[in-house]
């Protein structure tokens, strides 16, 4: 073959090239520019369309999952430009200190409820890491509570249990705020009442006391617990309290103890 006609067919090559190499970039840069100028943009009408268990478990457990972020927010794209199609919690949860198990899922199992989390049994150690007042409380004022896990009473997150689960209540009627109302749960020996606790609620405990103060035919048997123990459980009152100085000084002198001569508090004789 002539030089000239290998150069003919070198130069037919060099343009076959040069094409292939432009239509597989330079045109179809603006090809996919195009595709992806001209993809809409989601909103969570969109996401609902197919994806309609997320939202129902969002609004039923969402928490701040469902107030303040969309489904755009962690689930960028669709479809989604890599194979790491579900979002990192620590893409949003970094700034506040927080119990670290294997992983967040193994507390929160499903981004979708978080607030439905997932306790183990005998479990306490996680807990306090949010949960600080609560463990000071118990270590400070020391009970059978303190010696039971948190779990032991919250099976599950947030749940607040019934004091009778475990207790036998005071009175028939009782509910679980009148346990409240003397008892907090991480001090429960550290006894408070309102002035208006009925004595029946006393008698549970105090019922020698209860039953001669019923009995009784003076004015104490109309007073009740609270009205001389006041708010402070195990306080003992001094008749003087009420009765100031009741008899002369040379009396008073000669019979100091008002019991002498009164009896107790509960069963006055005079």
């Amino acid at each position: 073959m002539s030089k000239k006609y290998n150069k003919i067919q070198l130069m037919k090559h060099t343009v076959a090239a040069t094409f292939a190499i432009f239509l597989t970039t330079g045109a179809a840069a603006p090809f996919a520019l195009a595709q992806d100028t001209e993809r809409p943009v989601l909103t969570v009408d969109d996401c609902v369309k197919c994806h309609d268990a997320a939202p129902q478990a969002i609004e039923s457990a969402g928490g701040k999952h469902k107030t303040e972020v969309t489904c755009i927010d962690c689930h960028e794209g669709h479809p989604p430009k890599n194979t790491d199609i579900i979002p990192q919690c620590s893409k949003c949860h970094t700034d506040e200190k927080h119990f670290e198990l294997e992983g967040c899922l193994g507390c929160h199992t499903n981004p979708h409820t978080p607030l439905k989390i997932t306790l183990a049994d005998n479990l306490t150690e996680p807990c306090l890491t949010c949960h600080t007042d609560q463990i000071d409380q118990l270590k400070q004022n020391l009970s059978k509570h303190t010696e039971q896990s948190c779990t032991t009473c919250h099976t599950a997150h947030g749940e607040l249990p019934s004091c009778t689960n475990c207790h036998t209540p005071h009175s028939e009627d009782m509910v679980q705020s009148d346990c409240l109302s003397c008892h907090k749960p991480h001090m429960p020996l550290q006894v408070t009442y309102p002035d208006d606790t009925p004595s029946k609620l006393c008698a549970s405990c105090h019922q020698t006391a209860y039953d001669l103060l019923m009995a009784n035919t003076t004015k104490h048997h109309e007073r009740s617990c609270a009205d001389c123990h006041k708010s402070q459980h195990k306080m003992i009152p001094k008749c003087q309290d009420c009765h100031g100085v009741p008899h002369p000084e040379d009396m008073m002198k000669k019979f100091p103890i008002c019991g002498d001569c009164h009896g107790i508090a509960h069963d006055v004789t005079k």
